[in-house]
């Protein structure tokens, strides 16, 4: 026998059973923005390597450690490790946001070469946001009333919470990140090997270690906000009175500062106990110069991604009112001269009069009891029943298949205002 081959470490299949909630997830989330009137984008899985180092940064974890690249023919490639990078580069290559706005959103596959575990995969999906023109803070409150509404949508909204911070100006951060590196030389001796890295590299991200006893010094570290911008404050202190008006809570974090270079001014994460140690479920902030960095003309931008997985994972643990698996409402059982041409017919012309109704033909043979069975195992709702007796007189049994009611015969003429009936 062959051996059998296996996917990947951290690239997952999703079995027919878990692929309703899948799209049941991705259906809320598409139907939330399309509300607020965001267009799709589609970009490539593949982009030039220096896409990503330029946009998020060659010290981030991200392009240091974490991506999968490659060399094809002279031509450095990576499978995408996040999104507004590549949105960002579609965008000035087809002039979508040269002296205009744009509101995108996108979904698809997303690929990090780092640990597995719960939530957190090699190959994982993200749904995204882009906003392209507008410096205001009234888009970014948008975004998180946007995301606010769609946690109600998923069920979810009790088990999430808003973390928000302002991280100002590259030149307040810049005075901020000497400060910090001044405060965190003193405390060495409670860092890792990789913090110590750190804080020569990008010494924001020591902010967000899970090192307790490193967490308990830096309370007394330096505060970002006491070195924004007097723009950023104004920015900021104008979001946080929006989403206090549109009546939004929300926890002022001091030590969130997201893992990417090309945030600026607001950042904020939704994060959510319900999962453990992988609690982020949505994050993202305002990025007003990456535009220009990658080539274009200057304009402001603003966007947000979530895990689908975490999505997933989180309704699955705090929302029991969602599909569960796949259900067929009518199963075509038949047997006989004549029967399985008719069984196809009828089952085309359901399909053509409703095709919100989900109709699977037997295909197998076998005896009726046989098909019967075959019926339940994929819990129909319904079974219609063709015999040659049925075909001779062009009727059809109907029988509901959860409940006692007595099966009946009707003309196959019939069947559509029947069917319209039960669903």
């Amino acid at each position: 026998m062959a051996k059998v081959i296996q996917a990947i470490r951290g690239m997952n299949d999703c079995a027919p059973a878990e692929s309703p909630l899948w799209q049941w997830v991705e259906g809320q989330v598409k139907q939330v923005l399309a509300s607020y009137g965001y267009s799709e984008v589609r970009m490539p899985i593949v982009e030039s390597t220096p896409l990503f180092a330029r946009a998020i940064g060659e010290v981030t974890d991200v392009v240091s450690k974490e991506m999968y690249t490659f060399w094809d023919n002279d031509e450095q490639l990576t499978l995408r490790p996040e999104g507004t990078a590549g949105c960002v580069r579609a965008a000035i290559e087809h002039g979508w946001i040269y002296n205009n706005e744009q509101r995108l959103w996108y979904m698809g596959p997303m690929f990090r070469h780092e640990r597995p575990q719960k939530g957190r995969y090699r190959q994982f999906h993200q749904a995204g946001v882009e906003v392209f023109g507008i410096a205001n803070p009234e888009i970014d409150a948008e975004l998180i009333i946007l995301t606010a509404r769609l946690w109600k949508a998923l069920g979810i909204d009790q088990h999430v919470s808003l973390q928000l911070n302002s991280i100002g100006s590259l030149e307040a951060r810049a005075n901020y990140r000497s400060a910090l590196v001044a405060f965190l030389e003193n405390h060495q001796d409670l860092m890792s090997d990789e913090e110590k890295e750190r804080l020569v590299k990008n010494p924001l991200r020591i902010l967000d270690t899970k090192n307790q006893a490193l967490q308990e010094v830096l309370n007394d570290a330096p505060k970002l906000l006491d070195y924004l911008d007097e723009e950023s404050r104004t920015h900021f202190a104008t979001l946080c009175q929006l989403l206090d008006d549109m009546g939004i809570a929300y926890e002022v974090n001091p030590k969130l500062v997201r893992g990417l270079d090309y945030y600026n001014k607001t950042v904020f994460e939704w994060v959510t106990s319900a999962l453990g140690a992988q609690g982020t479920v949505c994050g993202g902030g305002r990025y007003d110069g990456l535009v220009e960095q990658l080539g274009g003309h200057a304009a402001p931008g603003v966007g947000f991604a979530m895990g689908l997985e975490r999505l997933v994972l989180l309704v699955q643990e705090v929302n029991a009112a969602v599909p569960v698996a796949n259900t067929v409402d009518v199963y075509l059982v038949y047997s006989g001269e004549g029967a399985t041409l008719n069984a196809f017919q009828l089952a085309e012309t359901i399909r053509s009069a409703l095709p919100q109704v989900r109709v699977m033909t037997h295909c197998s043979g076998g005896k009726f009891q046989k098909q019967f069975k075959r019926a339940d195992k994929v819990d129909a709702k319904l079974a219609l029943v063709i015999g040659e007796s049925e075909v001779a007189e062009k009727t059809v049994v109907v029988k509901d298949l959860r409940s006692s009611a007595e099966q009946v015969t009707i003309s196959q003429a019939d069947i559509i205002e029947t069917l319209t009936k039960h669903f």
